[in-house]
C-alpha cells in the first residue's frame, strides 16, 4: 500500500492504539518481531532468548490487551551443534490493521524498510525499542550500532536520512561479515544515549555507552 502522512494515524484510530503502543509496535517490527500474514488479517510474533525474559515481559505488558495468552517458553535443538536453545515468546491476536502494517513493512515474506520510514519512525520510544532489539555498543570505543544486516544498502541510506531528519543523529554504513549495519559514531553516541535512555529497561542499560541520566561514560569494555 502507498503510505502517506496519515496512514499510521489512521491505523492507530482503527484499532484504538495509543501513541505509546504504536511506538512500541513500530520499534518491535523494525527489530526482531515477525508479522504472520493471512488473507484478511495478521498477527505479530515476538520471541527473544531466555536471557531477555525481562524484555519479553515488558513488551507483553505494553501490548497485553492485544494478546490472548501470556508469554511462554519454548526450546529448539540445533543438531548441527548439538545444542538446545530456549526462547520466551508470545503472539498478538489477529487484526486487519496488523495486515496493513505488514503491507507497509513486507514484500511477500521479506521485511523491508519503506521509503517513507521518516513518517513512521518519529518517536524516541520506537527508536529505543528498536535499539533494545537490534542495537549494541562497540567494545573498543563509545560507538554504537544497529544490526540492520538484512536490509539493502539503499534501505540503509533511507534509514540514515530518517535518523538525521527526525532525531539529528549522524550514522555511517559499515560492512560486517554478513551485510551492512548502521554505525553511530562516538561523536553522536552521547546524544543518542540521552535520547533513548529514558525508555531503556534496566536489563538493557548495559547496551548504552553513556549513563542516560548523568551522561557519564560507562567505560570501555576490556578485551580478555
Amino acid at each position: 500500500m502507498n503510505l502517506n502522512d496519515n496512514t499510521v494515524g489512521s491505523l492507530r484510530q482503527k484499532i484504538d492504539l495509543s501513541d505509546r503502543e504504536m511506538s512500541v509496535l513500530i520499534g518491535t517490527i523494525l527489530g526482531d518481531a515477525y508479522i504472520e500474514q493471512y488473507p484478511k488479517d495478521a498477527r505479530i510474533s515476538i520471541m527473544h532468548s531466555l536471557k531477555q525474559k525481562e524484555f519479553v515481559e515488558w513488551k507483553y505488558k505494553e501490548l497485553g490487551r492485544f494478546v490472548k495468552m501470556k508469554p511462554m517458553q519454548s526450546e529448539y535443538f540445533d543438531p548441527r551443534y548439538g545444542k538446545k536453545y530456549f526462547w520466551r515468546r508470545f503472539q498478538t491476536r489477529r487484526f486487519p490493521e496488523f495486515k496493513e502494517l505488514a503491507d507497509i513493512f513486507y514484500v511477500g515474506k521479506t521485511k523491508i524498510i519503506p521509503r517513507t520510514i521518516s513518517q513512521i519512525l518519529t518517536h524516541p520510544l520506537a527508536l529505543a525499542v528498536w535499539y533494545m532489539d537490534d542495537g549494541g555498543r562497540r567494545k573498543d570505543c563509545h560507538g554504537m550500532f544497529l544490526n540492520t544486516l538484512s536490509y539493502s544498502k539503499q534501505e540503509q541510506i533511507v534509514l540514515q536520512k530518517c535518523l538525521l531528519k527526525n532525531f539529528g543523529i549522524h550514522t555511517r554504513i559499515h560492512w560486517v561479515t554478513d551485510g551492512f549495519r548502521l554505525y553511530i559514531p562516538t561523536a553522536d553516541a552521547k546524544k543518542f544515549s540521552t535520547l533513548i535512555g529514558p525508555y531503556i529497561i534496566p536489563s538493557m542499560i548495559y547496551k548504552l555507552p553513556y549513563n542516560p541520566v548523568t551522561t557519564e561514560s560507562a567505560g570501555i569494555w576490556r578485551r580478555r
